[in-house]
């Protein structure tokens, strides 16, 4: 099997028959749909019986008062009794266009030796559509674009070695995509970002990103976090990592904040 969809949801009761009913419609056959939730407590449930007899569906307790955490979580679960050799990641409030798998298959027949493939996703913010678009250059005193969750495909052995290494332990404020584009970007290099839309990431007040506003405390200990974790894959693959302007800035913020 080519490809198994891991959906990680938890109270997206309003967008979550749009979002597994985009993975059924895929214009191509042999994969399978893993939805993992976290108890949720609206009307997730309900639509979840509609759906059972098509999908995977696994509930888990959550483990931590931090969503990111809980989606970690969520995706090792999947990642545990999925068949595909590839990973494609989706949150419960975006959805896929349906010719996605069909696109990836694509551009992993010509490049074998990838990793991981990054869409660039359509963001819907109430009824506005916008692509979103990628910085060049990486340079450490610039944030590198985080492409979201829902646009990132993983090799299903990277991602299994991923988990091993620990990489998704502490930093708890920091969600996997910004985990997956940092390590794909800065050390293991064998990814590929494709232009075509195959993705829309949908702007929820209230999602574990909009939930935490700029420049408050928490922001900005998330943001040392970012800075922390970067050292941190830098060092165990033996690479020398340079504290910016920046970082300084952070650290001092944070310690005052306390």
């Amino acid at each position: 099997m080519k490809f198994t969809i891991i959906i990680t949801s938890y109270n997206k009761e309003k967008y979550l028959t749009k979002c597994i009913q985009s993975c059924l419609n895929q214009n191509k056959n042999d994969y399978e749909i893993i939805l993992c939730d976290n108890f949720s407590d609206d009307g997730t449930r309900t639509i979840l019986t509609e759906f059972e007899n098509k999908i995977k569906i696994i509930k888990k307790k959550k483990v931590s008062k931090h969503g990111p955490v809980n989606q970690m979580d969520l995706i090792k679960e999947g990642l545990n009794i999925s068949k595909g050799d590839y990973i494609c990641l989706l949150d419960g409030d975006d959805y896929f266009h349906s010719d996605k798998l069909k696109t990836l298959e694509k551009y992993l027949d010509i490049n074998k030796n990838l990793n991981m493939i990054f869409d660039l996703p359509e963001i819907k913010k109430k009824d506005h559509f916008k692509q979103l678009k990628i910085k060049k250059k990486y340079q450490k005193n610039i944030w590198p674009t985080i492409i979201n969750t829902s646009s990132i495909t993983i090799k299903k052995d990277f991602l299994i070695k991923f988990f091993e290494k620990k990489l998704f332990e502490n930093f708890d404020l920091l969600e996997i995509d910004f985990r997956l584009n940092v390590y794909s970007r800065c050390i293991d290099k064998k990814f590929l970002i494709i232009q075509e839309k195959m993705t829309v990431y949908r702007y929820v007040e209230g999602s574990i990103i909009t939930s935490i506003k700029k420049f408050s405390k928490i922001w900005w200990i998330k943001r040392l976090q970012a800075h922390e974790y970067m050292s941190f894959i830098f060092k165990i693959n033996n690479l020398n990592y340079k504290y910016s302007i920046d970082w300084f800035f952070t650290k001092i913020l944070s310690i005052l904040l306390k």
